[in-house]
């Protein structure tokens, strides 16, 4: 399986599922992350966290820790 967190600065992918439950999973969904949904990664902070995705037209900065529970093609 291969996680949103994975994925290299300027490379983009599909949603193929979200892993976990309940509120995590509804507030990714609520950011815009549904299945076959396109996100390309602009830019990961320094340290590793936050990871900065462009998806539906939008910027979004998410934790590592989120982007662990996007599965993508």
């Amino acid at each position: 399986m291969k996680s949103l967190k994975d994925v290299a600065v300027g490379q983009s992918a599909t949603i193929a599922k979200l892993h976990g439950e309940g509120a995590l999973r509804r507030h990714l969904m609520d950011m815009g992350l549904i299945k076959g949904t396109t996100v390309t990664v602009v830019k990961v902070a320094p340290l590793g966290d936050p990871v900065e995705i462009t998806v539906r037209g939008y910027e979004l900065s998410i934790r590592k820790e989120e982007a662990a529970h996007v599965e993508v093609l």
